[in-house]
């Protein structure tokens, strides 16, 4: 492919995105660069997106033709690979709730006086999670407590510390969690083994560290950029940003995967990254290096 005919493609895969989205694509995006669970890290499912009425006119045959000429272009400038490197978001994406928050709220509050149902637990959850923080600019600062004390509490009508802590301390464990892909650390270490560089990019407080120790995949990964350390939450750019810094490539040299459209996708794109959403632009790992271009 020329590069003007790239540059055709890219500007029309622009405008696509565009029209799907509602909402303009950065800059970077036109150069050749592109976590739902709510929030992290206790993983409930919230983000919504409504496609605009304009999306109808491209159709979805049209639009993998056009990303398929843009990845095959990304490929005979990187030697066969879309891109250098990958960047993975935790909670929703990477790793999953073993059990639904408002269950674990609600068996681990029942010793402590917690009477709302689960049902009720998970909408206080929302409403409280929903509205600005107004103690910091992040909510993750540190270890996090102050803002879960604050969730739990309004979640559940309970301020017990001693609940507090067995439900902060519960979720500091391999028992809180699992992977989302049993084929992760395989492909990973394929990707790995092709050259490609791997971070993590999350929304966490400083438990993630731990965490991806005690699920044995901490050292999958070439870095790690964690909002509580970096002092920048997605869709913030700065923490895509920092990842990058920490691979050693530049933002349109990776490509980001997650869950939540606003956090990843747009906050990706807006740092210059590409970006894949998960659960729909790729459904596993295996998927996510095949369109890199490695094989599993």
């Amino acid at each position: 492919m020329t590069l003007m005919a790239a540059a055709r493609t890219t500007a029309r895969i622009t405008g696509a995105l565009t029209r799907l989205t509602g909402r303009s694509m950065p800059r970077s995006f036109l150069g050749g660069s592109g976590d739902g669970y709510l929030p992290e890290p206790y993983g409930i499912s919230g983000s919504s997106f409504s496609t605009t009425a304009a999306a109808a006119e491209e159709s979805p045959e049209r639009m993998f033709g056009l990303l398929k000429d843009y990845e095959d272009y990304r490929r005979a400038m990187y030697g066969g690979l879309t891109h250098k490197a990958l960047l993975v978001d935790a909670v929703g994406t990477l790793v999953i709730p073993s059990q639904p928050m408002a269950q674990i709220y609600r068996q681990i509050g029942e010793k402590y006086g917690v009477e709302y149902s689960e049902a009720e637990i998970l909408n206080r959850y929302r409403r409280a999670y929903e509205q600005p923080w107004s103690r910091s600019r992040l909510r993750y600062v540190n270890d996090g407590r102050p803002f879960w004390q604050h969730i739990v509490s309004s979640s559940t009508g309970c301020s017990d510390s001693q609940y507090f802590e067995e439900l902060y301390n519960y979720y500091t464990t391999n028992k809180a969690w699992h992977l989302c892909d049993p084929d992760a650390e395989r492909v990973f270490q394929a990707l790995r083994n092709a050259g490609v560089k791997l971070a993590i990019v999350s929304n966490f407080d400083t438990r993630l560290r731990p965490l991806l120790r005690d699920l044995n995949c901490d050292h999958w990964f070439d870095a790690v950029a964690v909002s509580a350390e970096v002092e920048a939450e997605k869709p913030n750019p700065m923490i895509f940003l920092k990842a990058c810094e920490l691979l050693g490539v530049n933002p349109e040299d990776a490509v980001h995967v997650g869950d939540d459209r606003r956090n990843d996708i747009w906050g990706g794109r807006d740092a210059g990254c590409d970006a894949w959403l998960w659960g729909s632009d790729v459904h596993s790992f295996k998927e996510v290096a095949h369109r890199i271009g490695v094989r599993v």
